[in-house]
């Protein structure tokens, strides 16, 4: 397992299976599932499938300074008292780097899943199958956004398979076995319980992590995690740990989030994803209700990309999707990983809340490209700076001197926060200085007088304004509790 992929914290840093039962509640009385005596019976069936993967990369031993030894070695200082020279840079020495991991035949053609960062950059790449016969590996695909990585072997005679069982139905609590080569060892099993599921550990656009304490180490990425049955429900991929060795807290990629990637894989060698074209972010407490949504729930639409899917279908910024395609959207994160998994060019329901009413509407999807960019030009406003009170932040318009202070792009339009007073209703809403108010309550808005008189009928009724403010170039809804 990569560097990259332990979750490090400095600031934070299971009872015998006889005598462990899970309750399961089967017409209305509660049924003992007795833990098995021993996992043995199921290590023999599925370990013939897991392999050991080992990489080599080429690597120059130090790039800056040319010396035969690593950076930060006892024998630098060395060379450079006694003025030994380096050497010139097309003769320095070359070692090849190497790692190691794991992963599993799920064809027995010789077609092996392991993660992305475990053969990401590889020259080489060797399987060790668990009879000890070691093959040569090309890679067939790889997906980083999801840390998947698919391989091909060319056996001699077929190989042991395994199948991907239901993620959706694993739940906290149950049995799982995880089955890798931590350390380079060879072969290990550890078992634990599913500690949570849905985690999202900002590793990529699409988390959704089962979480187990069953222990995961350093060479155990990439390999299965197992229910009792023998079914594969998750890829073992990363570990919080302040000190690089398991704690208790590993994560798996779900089985059902994987096995479409690994299809396409298969068939095509990359991934192809949905696009609703829009930017979306977390509707919170307080943008609830400004906008009068029940709770908070969705996900709120802070743009929407010019000539894009949802632009087509007349989705607008403000909307809150709280539906994709039947499956309802509870929180912003939702909303990527299933619109990623539509496909391109299909017709899908989407459900909004729009000014205080739901809406269906219908969305053609397109497919995601490396980079979607949108360029509109803005007209130039200026004027002096001005206090508002009801916002307790001074404000300026926006000109040629207001927008090299605060490092804005030429074309940006609204109201410049130039100062946020502590503790005021600005301050209390997440406002900083350099942020862009663009609209208040959909008004838009160019100058600082008309946003103190966008906000004065909110403060009069005591309610909570929806501003609309531009970060750093990303569009963002915020609520605003204005001051009479």
């Amino acid at each position: 397992m990569s560097a990259r992929h332990l979750i490090r914290s400095a600031a934070r840093s299971a009872l015998p299976a006889a005598l462990v039962g899970v309750l399961l509640v089967s017409g209305g009385a509660a049924v003992a599932k007795p833990a098995p005596e021993s996992f043995s019976p199921l290590v023999k069936r599925v370990a013939p499938s897991v392999v050991f993967v080992e990489t080599e990369r080429q690597n120059e031993v130090s790039e800056m300074r040319g010396l035969p030894f690593p950076e930060g070695s006892p024998f630098e200082e060395f060379m450079r008292r006694f003025g030994i020279p380096e050497m010139p840079e097309g003769q320095r020495p070359q070692r090849p780097v190497r790692g190691v991991g794991s992963g599993f035949i799920i064809d027995e053609d010789g077609l092996i899943v392991t993660n992305n960062h475990v053969v990401e950059g590889a020259d080489d790449i060797e399987v060790t199958l668990d009879d000890g016969r070691k093959y040569g590996a090309e890679l067939v695909g790889a997906d980083p956004q999801t840390d998947i990585a698919l391989l091909r072997i060319e056996p001699e005679g077929d190989l042991p398979a395994l199948g991907f069982g239901d993620s959706d139905s694993v739940e906290v609590g149950d049995w799982v076995v995880a089955v890798g080569n931590p350390f380079g060892l060879g072969g290990s099993v550890t078992a634990g319980i599913v500690s949570a599921r849905s985690r999202n550990i900002n590793a990529g656009p699409y988390d959704d992590f089962i979480q187990t304490d069953a222990a995961i180490n350093r060479g155990n990425s990439g390999g299965p995690m197992f229910n009792l049955e023998g079914e594969v429900i998750g890829i073992n991929t990363a570990i919080f740990s302040p000190s690089g060795g398991s704690v208790g807290i590993g994560f798996a990629i779900p089985s059902n989030l994987a096995e479409p990637i690994i299809a396409q894989l298969r068939d095509s060698g990359s991934v192809e994803r949905g696009w609703l074209g829009v930017m979306v972010q977390q509707v919170t407490p307080e943008l609830a209700e400004a906008i009068g949504l029940d709770a908070p729930r969705g996900a709120l639409v802070a743009n929407v990309v010019d000539d894009g899917p949802a632009a087509a279908a007349g989705l607008q910024q403000g909307d809150v999707i709280t539906e994709f395609a039947g499956t309802e959207i509870g929180e912003m994160r939702d909303l990527p990983r299933v619109v990623a998994s539509t496909s391109v060019g299909s017709d899908v329901q989407v459900e909004v809340w729009r000014d205080g009413a739901m809406r269906s509407v219908t969305v053609e999807i397109g497919k995601l490209q490396p980079q979607q960019v949108s360029l509109q030009a803005e007209p130039e406003v200026q004027e002096e700076e001005q206090t508002s009170q009801a916002l307790g932040a001074r404000l300026a318009g926006l000109d040629q001197a207001t927008r090299e202070r605060f490092d804005l792009p030429a074309g940006t339009e609204g109201v410049v926060v130039v100062e946020v007073e502590p503790n005021g209703p600005a301050a209390e809403a997440g406002l900083r200085p350099g942020d862009v108010i663009r609209r208040v309550d959909n008004e838009q808005v160019a100058t600082p007088r008309a946003v103190s008189e966008s906000l004065k009928e909110a403060a009069q009724g005591e309610r909570t304004a929806l501003m609309l403010v531009e970060r750093s170039g990303n569009p963002l809804f915020l609520g605003v509790k204005p001051r009479a």
